[in-house]
Parts: structure tokens; sequence; C-alpha cells
């Protein structure tokens, strides 16, 4: 793991919210409604969540241009990171 990858692992193991979806959505491309059934968080706190992995570029929304059901997964970082949270 570089030092960029190192910096955003531990970035994400900080918040038990962002451990929390990187894991549900390391075993399948989902919505937030989906994510917060699998990982049992609230759906606003997904949507939050959601949006500061985004920024680093851990998840990548599939069909931004949907209002709703937006499908999210994980990036090769997002997946490199799920793989240390295992």
């Amino acid at each position: 793991m570089n030092d960029e990858t190192l910096k955003i692992y531990a970035y994400v193991i900080t918040s038990t919210y962002r451990k929390k979806v990187v894991k549900s959505l390391s075993k399948r491309d989902m919505i937030p409604t989906q994510i917060a059934y699998d990982s049992d968080i609230l759906p606003n706190h997904v949507s939050k969540v959601l949006r500061e992995l985004k920024e680093k570029d851990v998840v990548v929304c599939t069909n931004e241009q949907d209002r709703k059901n937006r499908n999210y997964h994980l990036t090769d970082l997002g997946m490199e990171i799920a793989e240390e949270l295992k």
C-alpha cells in the first residue's frame, strides 16, 4: 500500500460508518437504501458518508444523472481498502 492509499485507509477506519459502507459495497454495487439496510445505518448518514468517500475517490456513482436510486460501487482504491478491512 502506497502512502496516499495508506492515508485514505486511515481516513476510512477512523469512522465506523465509513467502514460499514465500504464493507457493504465490497459485496456488490448498491443504492443508498440498500447500503443503509445492509450496514444498519440511517439513510441520511449513508448519503453523507457516500459524499465523503466519493470526494476521496473510494466510491463512484454509475448513474449520477438520476435523481433517485443512484448506484454506487467501489473504485480500485476502494477495493484495495476493503481488502485491508477484512
